[in-house]
């Protein structure tokens, strides 16, 4: 039995954990900067104790930049055994978290062999559930119901929640003087929007934040201060309305910490490049160093059908300015529900970005695949490059189906004894270097 509720709380114990150690080893850190690092609320361990077999991960800006994936089923779609596949092939690239975001049909049976089978993270928004989990119309939905959605939600063993706690009577206001080019387009912040319109009543999430915390340090489930007014477009980025809400977050923060409650918080969104870094600065001061979490953010508007793209540049530039997980965008973003390989190719573009900013961030132990890679290269071992690949079966498909006409297993078509490579290696050992 431990003699901790969360893992901040053991943290300002001084006790190292198991999922302290654990993140350590992955980290090549030690436990007692892991550990310090947690009691400060720089890093984040989303471990609910009843998620059996997971495999924990530290979240922070000085770990390795971590990858969330979303999916669940829709109205329009919804096929549970798809949607494990889906999680099956998140996990085998590396994923860390997995966000369920169902809306439609009984969630829970799903939610629960997330929490029973899948060893990444697991991440849920309440509020989606609530609409279908009491089948009644939004309006008719008590604050207390949208409380009891979270205190299932954490019994079932989810290790992470995203609360729209920031939005506020304010935020009505102000949207309705219609400064705004999109408006909210969080789909929770909308619900919740929706909801205080409709009821005249302040917003569940931020009237009844403490009671929410009670839940959360209970079962040890971290907070996600989700970002309700985040900026969907380019025009609205880092306007008022967001800096608005991100203020009232970092209150959340601290109000959390009160409690030994794990926090993350969620920013943007779409953002020009030139934003970016301003944008995560502004969210460490404001937030006092809490691990930030990034949906992307796209760089443009006009790309629908490779908004993977677009992500993975902001994505890049976020993680190398301080954003510690992103969220993960495929090809379908504003378009229709992901499919396998939409999350194939969303999980490989933020994986690329995640990785190119943790070298940047000089994160222990991130070249060393890119040097072994570089070595396999010079000797054009293509085994061993296979081995290294972040995509090794796409990498093997692209040779395969292009292999040169000669049988010469040391080049490929694009270059064939062109190949500066096999020169340089040749010429090096004193070899003749045959081309015709």
């Amino acid at each position: 039995m431990r003699n901790y509720k969360t893992q901040m709380e053991a943290a300002r114990k001084n006790i190292i954990t198991p999922e302290v150690q654990k993140v350590a080893e992955k980290e090549q850190r030690t436990p007692e900067q892991i550990r310090a690092w947690v009691a400060e609320g720089k890093v984040v361990i989303p471990a609910n104790p009843a998620h059996k077999g997971l495999d924990p991960n530290g979240i922070g800006s000085m770990l390795k930049t971590k990858i969330n994936v979303n999916l669940g089923i829709s109205r329009d779609v919804k096929d549970y055994d798809v949607e494990m596949k889906k999680v099956l092939s998140a996990v085998d690239l590396g994923a860390e978290a997995i966000m369920d975001l169902s809306s439609h049909g009984n969630t829970q049976p799903f939610r629960r062999k997330l929490t029973s089978e899948c060893p990444a993270m697991i991440g849920t928004v309440p509020i989606y559930d609530s609409v279908i989990h009491y089948q009644r119309d939004l309006a008719t939905l008590t604050a207390q119901d949208f409380i009891d959605v979270v205190r299932l939600h954490a019994e079932d063993g989810v290790d992470f929640v995203t609360l729209h706690c920031g939005i506020t009577k304010d935020t009505i206001r102000e949207i309705k003087a219609g400064k705004r080019k999109m408006n909210i387009v969080s789909r929770g912040g909308s619900l919740v929007f929706a909801w205080m319109s409709m009821t005249g009543n302040e917003n569940p999430f931020y009237e009844y934040y403490d009671e929410i915390l009670d839940i959360c340090r209970e079962h040890d489930v971290t907070v996600s201060l989700g970002d309700a007014c985040r900026p969907g477009c380019l025009a609205d980025a880092t306007d008022s309305v967001q800096i608005g809400e991100l203020i009232r977050l970092g209150e959340l923060t601290q109000r959390a910490w009160d409690k030994d409650v794990q926090v993350m918080v969620e920013g943007p969104g779409h953002v020009p490049m030139d934003q970016i870094a301003a944008n995560m600065k502004v969210q460490q001061t404001i937030c006092k160093g809490a691990p930030f979490y990034v949906l992307g953010p796209l760089v443009t508007d006009i790309a629908p059908g490779y908004d993977h793209i677009t992500a993975a540049i902001g994505g890049a530039i976020a993680a190398a300015s301080g954003a510690a997980f992103l969220c993960y965008v495929t090809p379908a973003e504003h378009l229709a529900l992901p499919n396998v390989d939409d999350v194939r190719q969303g999980i490989i573009a933020s994986k690329i970005a995640a990785h190119a900013a943790d070298i940047a961030k000089g994160i222990p132990g991130a070249r060393d695949q890119d040097d072994r890679m570089a070595e396999a290269r010079r000797k054009l071992d293509w085994d061993a490059q296979w081995l290294e690949a972040l995509d090794p079966e796409t990498a093997r498909a692209i040779r395969a189906s292009r292999a040169p006409e000669d049988d010469h297993s040391d080049t490929c078509s694009m270059c064939g004894k062109f190949c500066a490579v096999r020169s340089m290696n040749k010429a090096l050992a004193g070899e003749m270097i045959d081309i015709l």
